[in-house]
């Protein structure tokens, strides 16, 4: 059987599953956005997206 929550703990349970709801929400947002604009650059430059794509991968494993 699960564990009985009381009113504040149930409170923060809500809390913060709404800001992860949110969190995820920004973040598909702000990835559509970087999408469109590699698409764009890569439009503009003759490139495949791809290729950006990949070298934001790189700088990204290499950041860390």
């Amino acid at each position: 059987m699960g564990k009985a929550f009381g009113a504040p703990e149930q409170a923060k349970i809500k809390q913060i599953v709404a800001e992860g709801v949110t969190v995820m929400q920004e973040i598909q947002d702000l990835t559509e956005g970087l999408n469109e604009t590699i698409k764009a650059v890569a439009e503009e430059l003759e490139v495949k997206p791809s290729v950006i794509k990949k070298a934001i991968k790189i700088l990204e494993i290499l950041r860390i």
